[in-house]
């Protein structure tokens, strides 16, 4: 269904529960190979991972941080996570690019650039957007937005733990909450459905970008670019 999307992927997907370790090695090499299999399907795949397992806002407020650089901290920690998802990629034999919106590293990230993303796309690399959008006070649902209407995504899909798509109401908390399987942006603004940001929602509202989410289980990453039905799709109203 998809020629090219953008993979959300959480910081703490990343992070195995109850180490101390900010990256499992598992996980990431679980993480890279999901990626692996999606673009083996022949998608073009640009990721926006978090940094949750890295730094969250909630430590910055306990440690007395200014909202400004807690956030650059945010951001320099999805530059982390991306070379180390690409770094793990690339020992899968399959070939990728960091794109950084904050300050380039020599030899590591290149800066971003619109043209040179879809460019390095087109030519079959999975490419990570890091650092955001580059300013602080933007959400990483926010900047994905943003980047996905920049390099014209298809689709942004997002995987939830434990949780096969979105509901209602609050599955952990109503036993007889409802799946939905087709929503709008504009039913995420109304109903105040947890998908993402009021702020991403709004800046999709008018494209043609679905969202598509689900379970991460790994086999449904590839199952979702051809199963209508899997999770929730979110589109724009007609």
């Amino acid at each position: 269904m998809y020629k090219r999307i953008l993979l959300k992927l959480s910081g703490e997907s990343l992070r195995q529960e109850g180490t101390r370790h900010t990256i499992d090695v598992d996980y990431l090499k679980e993480t890279a190979q999901i990626i692996k299999d999606v673009h083996d399907e022949g998608i073009e795949v640009a990721i926006v991972v978090g940094a949750g397992n890295i730094w969250r806002g909630k430590l910055a407020n306990q440690i007395g941080i200014e909202r400004v650089p807690a956030d650059y901290m945010g951001m320099l920690g999805t530059v982390i996570n991306a070379v180390a998802i690409n770094s793990a990629l690339k020992n899968l034999g399959c070939a990728g690019e960091v794109f950084s919106s904050i300050t380039p590293i020599k030899g590591v990230t290149k800066a971003y650039k619109k043209s040179a993303a879809k460019k390095s796309l087109s030519a079959g690399n999975v490419i990570f957007l890091a650092g955001g959008t580059g300013k602080p006070y933007l959400t990483t649902d926010t900047a994905a937005a943003m980047l996905a209407k920049d390099i014209s995504v298809d689709a942004i899909l997002m995987s939830k733990n434990n949780v096969d798509g979105v509901y209602d109401s609050d599955p952990k908390t109503n036993k007889d909450a409802k799946l939905l399987k087709t929503i709008t942006y504009q039913d995420i603004l109304d109903k105040n459905l947890e998908v993402m940001d009021k702020e991403a929602a709004e800046l999709l509202c008018d494209t043609n970008i679905e969202i598509r989410v689900f379970n991460a289980q790994p086999e449904n990453f590839v199952k979702v670019l051809s199963d209508e039905t899997l999770g929730t799709t979110v589109r724009k109203e007609k």
